[in-house]
């Protein structure tokens, strides 16, 4: 089941929602035919639940939003980016396990 702690953000809300965010924000960027993505969107919406009040979770639909992907030379998906304090601090691009994403949010805290 879906989390309802995942934020959907657009290249629009993007600077707002994830830029600008008071806690880390770790952003999967995916697209809805995208196998891969697919099979870690269960992961990300435990990790969602799991880190609610401590990291931010978003997704971007990479195409319907395709200006920050670009922006940050995303050329495979899924690709998972961390910000914190606005800064880019890692990368993971891959259908990773849940235990590489749980070490790279926790660099973050």
């Amino acid at each position: 089941m879906a989390s309802d702690k995942v934020i959907n953000v657009t290249d629009s809300a993007f600077e707002s929602t994830v830029i600008s965010s008071d806690l880390p924000c770790l952003v999967d960027f995916w697209a809805p035919w995208c196998g891969p993505c697919k099979a870690i969107g269960p992961v990300i919406d435990q990790l969602a639940d799991e880190f609610d009040g401590k990291v931010r979770i978003a997704k971007m639909n990479v195409d319907d939003n395709p200006e920050t992907p670009g922006k940050f030379g995303i050329r495979a998906i899924p690709t998972l980016i961390l910000f914190k304090n606005g800064q880019k601090l890692d990368t993971i691009t891959g259908a990773v396990g849940k235990g590489q994403l749980v070490a790279l949010i926790n660099k973050a805290l």
